[in-house]
């Protein structure tokens, strides 16, 4: 649904986007991160056909940024993070003259604003002014213009910025439902919502690509170890620390805390190793109780830290995707 090769954007001596390349398929949501100044803001403008690329290639939905920009405009939904609303204008009001912008059919067209009011639950201010709207209101009102036409392909600048808690759930909850019916790209700097809504994510830094992955492929590319988190009761800490790190195949035990009389670790592997069955083992034998044992990941904010605090992006990329940049 989305192809984007070698693409570059220069502003004189500055590289703002350099030589990305990644894919998106049909029905994803795929969360688009990186550091303020990454270049993000910049990819999503190429992509929306707002500026045209140095070099390289993109097409969404089949067609070429540069060669048919009127044709990826009709099939992209767009919300950047200010929604592009008339402040004067009521809600239905507004939605008709979005309506009549995007070439929406007559027959049909009424009928077409009044679900996209249901689906974004904006139905029961439909006759109150947008400027007299919350925030949370206003950027579903945003959302609404944006999947009007239903477009093959939605990008969603920061869509939760500046709601409160139940505002969060309910856009968070509306992206999933979105999903399928539209391809997504969900560019936020709030993680744990990466983590609960996309499927994939795609990390740039400096203007280069660094990661384009599942959240726990990129912990396996990273780490290319097993960690594991144990819950063990019955023995002292120091005993137990002794004991795991005494299995083949364990490379580093980490106490992390001692709680209700029990020892908790972490503790990984060596490259290539599989030691949770010789660490249940080992515990058992030694009398003591497992109360818990689960593979760990890493948490996206971590991995997020990781790719992009490299000073070396290429080397980075290279780390987590298993390909040259």
């Amino acid at each position: 649904m989305i192809k984007v090769e070698g693409l570059t954007k220069r502003y004189a001596r500055h590289v703002a986007v350099d030589n990305i390349s990644f894919e998106v398929a049909k029905g994803q949501i795929v969360g688009f991160l990186g550091p303020n100044g990454a270049g993000k803001t910049t990819t999503m403008r190429m992509l929306t056909c707002f500026m045209p690329p140095t070099d390289g290639s993109a097409e969404v939905a089949g067609f070429d940024v540069r060669e048919k920009p009127m044709d990826v405009k009709r099939h992209i939904g767009y919300l950047p993070e200010s929604p592009p609303v008339y402040p004067e204008m009521e809600v239905v009001e507004y939605l008709d003259f979005v309506s009549r912008i995007k070439n929406l059919p007559k027959f049909g067209r009424q009928k077409r604003i009044n679900e996209v009011m249901e689906r974004c639950a904006v139905a029961d201010v439909r006759n109150k002014e947008i400027g007299k709207l919350s925030k949370g209101y206003r950027q579903r009102v945003g959302l609404a213009q944006a999947i009007l036409h239903n477009p093959d392909v939605l990008i969603l600048d920061e869509p939760t910025a500046g709601l409160d808690p139940h505002q969060i759930m309910e856009t968070r909850g509306l992206i999933k439902e979105l999903a399928g019916d539209h391809t997504i790209i969900l560019s936020t700097h709030i993680l744990p919502e990466v983590e609960q809504v996309c499927e994939r994510v795609i990390i740039i830094a400096k203007g280069k690509l660094v990661a384009t992955d599942t959240v726990e492929n990129l912990t396996k590319s990273l780490h290319g170890a097993e960690i594991v988190s144990l819950e063990i009761g019955g023995g002292s800490e120091a005993a137990i620390r002794e004991r795991l790190e005494r299995i083949a195949g364990v490379a580093k035990v980490l106490p992390k805390e001692l709680r209700d009389g029990r020892a908790h670790f972490s503790v990984e592997s060596a490259e290539g190793q599989h030691i949770r069955p010789e660490l249940a083992r080992a515990i058992v034998e030694s009398g003591w109780q497992l109360h818990e044992l689960h593979a760990a990941t890493m948490s996206l904010e971590s991995i997020f830290l990781e790719l992009t605090a490299s000073k070396d992006a290429p080397a980075a990329a290279e780390a987590a995707t298993g390909e040259p940049q």
